[in-house]
């Protein structure tokens, strides 16, 4: 029987790991509330809070089929409590769709935003929840608090999770099943239905969802097996049970479309993208037509050439080391050491090797199969990696000695200084190795630095230092610079010897500038920056 002393320094100290998970979590909140109201539209997010009001006002498919509906529904659930004024005749396309509702309907196009990236920040803040239980369960409570601390200063995840995009969900949902999957190894009654809640919510999120799909079925047997305590395998019993998480899961993305549109009215688009080789197993899934048609769109844009840039080469096409060399930019050096030091602890450590299969191999197929994409743009398609790398730190943990504690300690401590440096300016982030935020342009680009993010800090900037100066901007983005107070003229439609002034250009646009602007570049003097992601030059 207990001591009443031993009960209570046991109750002391879950109160002590509560109070310091709050901490982290609310800090992260305070990270990601400061960035979702400093930042404008990324180029992305205009295309999900048009196609969330649709959703809401008049319950129509027609936009984006590209992804399934569930990320744009949570972005819907903030966007309820707005009176959003959207035509009803409206009948652009979907960029010209998130434009009209942020910035030609008469709505605030600030209070807007940041009512429809608010779902985003939660269910980020929920996942920090899984990754704290999952490496707890791994590792023991301590396990689980250098986990959270991970991923809670991770400034990838934090970037992306004040955002109004679909990265950060689809990734989560993906670590949610793992970790409910671990979890079934036990009581796989209550579990593996729940793990097929989550994959389902990760399918009918984001289409890059599908990759993980091959894992599942294993990863359900060993579950299966294990709850056998004397380890025996019932092929029935087996089959059955993957079966069972499969039907909830494709029940999750039916019901997401049935949500937005209960008599499922689709018309397939008639310039749809042919499919070929494996891609026509697209067409054989049980799921809703407007997926199958929207998994038609997504591997036309796989088929398509698109541009690139590493460390200050421009390229078309598609570098197959190009996802693993920006993660070596974009993650903490801290994180990055215990994540993959704590890989090979639950490879190389008996007790620990079981959950290598949940924790590694999901991530390891997601990575390789976002290397095979067309689409060098940035660490936001591998979000999953410093999730699920968090997780495997905590085996670093489990060693149980003090040298490995004193490691952890020194490495956390070393990733969180490191973001907290990079305050607000997390999309920019660049670990120390790589010159920090001010330096990421000169390496990386697009949804990595740029994404269109700083357009109302431009506005401060120009208004503070720069007043009634002539201004020439490149802008890549979505924001509509006027709506910020921001009158400049396009220097790429006027002769160069007209253009004076302050030339303000996006480094995305800089890095794939032509010889036109290149030139005026090149006769301009850098004075300014702003966000890291945009340069302010003066032009004789």
């Amino acid at each position: 029987m207990d001591s009443p002393r031993r009960t209570t320094t046991g109750r002391l100290r879950r109160w002590a790991f509560g109070l310091v998970v709050a901490a982290l979590l609310a800090g992260m909140a305070v990270a990601m509330i400061t960035t979702a109201v400093e930042q404008t539209p990324t180029i992305d997010e205009p295309v999900y809070v048009g196609t969330a009001v649709v959703y809401l006002q008049q319950h129509s498919l027609r936009y984006n089929p590209e992804h399934p509906p569930l990320g744009k529904l949570i972005i819907a659930t903030g966007l309820a409590f707005a009176d959003v004024h959207l035509d009803p005749a409206f009948d652009g396309d979907q960029s010209q769709l998130g434009r009209r509702v942020l910035y030609e309907s008469g709505n605030d196009p600030a209070r807007l935003l940041l009512l429809a990236r608010l779902p985003v920040i939660v269910l980020t803040l929920l996942f920090g929840l899984v990754v704290f239980l999952f490496a707890r369960d791994l590792a023991g409570p301590v396990g689980g608090l250098a986990a959270l601390a991970l991923y809670a200063f991770s400034p990838d995840v934090i970037a992306n999770g004040s955002l109004a995009t679909l990265d950060v969900p689809v990734a989560g949902f993906v670590l949610t099943s793992a970790w409910l999957l671990w979890r079934a190894r036990d009581r796989p009654g209550l579990y593996l239905p729940l793990a097929g809640l989550a994959f389902g919510a990760a399918l009918a999120t984001k289409m890059s969802a599908l990759a993980a799909v091959p894992v599942l079925p294993p990863l359900v047997v060993l579950s299966v097996r294990h709850a056998r305590r004397d380890g025996s395998s019932r092929i029935a019993g087996s089959v059955a049970a993957v079966a069972g998480v499969a039907l909830i899961a494709i029940a999750v993305v039916w019901i997401s479309y049935l949500a937005v549109d209960p008599r499922l009215r689709w018309a397939t688009p008639p310039d749809l993208p042919a499919v070929h080789g494996l891609g026509v197993l697209g067409d054989w899934l049980p799921l809703p037509q407007p997926y199958r048609d929207g998994l038609h769109v997504q591997f036309g844009f796989e088929d398509q050439v698109w541009g690139g840039f590493l460390f200050g080469r421009l390229y078309f096409g598609a570098l197959w080391y190009y996802l693993p060399a920006a993660l070596l930019v974009k993650t903490p050096l801290g994180a990055l050491a215990l994540g993959l030091a704590g890989a090979v602890v639950l490879v190389a450590v008996r007790q620990l090797r079981p959950a290598a299969p949940y924790v590694l191999v999901p991530a390891a197929v997601l990575l390789i199969a976002a290397m095979t994409g067309s689409r060098d743009l940035g660490v936001r398609y591998v979000i999953f990696v410093p999730m699920f790398l968090a997780i495997a730190a905590a085996g670093v943990v489990a060693i149980r000695r003090r040298w490995a504690y004193a490691a952890v300690a020194v490495l956390t401590g070393f990733a969180a200084v490191s973001s907290l440096r990079t305050f607000p300016y997390y999309l920019p982030y660049s670990n120390e190795a790589f010159g920090g935020p001010a330096e990421t342009h000169l390496r990386l680009h697009d949804s990595n630095v740029d994404w269109g993010q700083d357009l109302g800090r431009l506005a401060d900037r120009l208004r503070q230092r720069y007043p009634g100066e002539r201004v020439w901007l490149v802008y890549k983005g979505s924001g509509v610079p006027p709506s910020y107070g921001i009158t400049a003229a396009d220097p790429l439609t006027a002769p160069a010897g007209q253009v004076h002034g302050l030339l303000v250009v996006s480094d995305s646009a800089a890095v794939k500038a032509d010889d036109r602007l290149r030139a005026l570049i090149g006769g301009s003097t850098p004075i300014d920056e702003v966000g890291h992601s945009i340069t302010i030059y003066r032009r004789p």
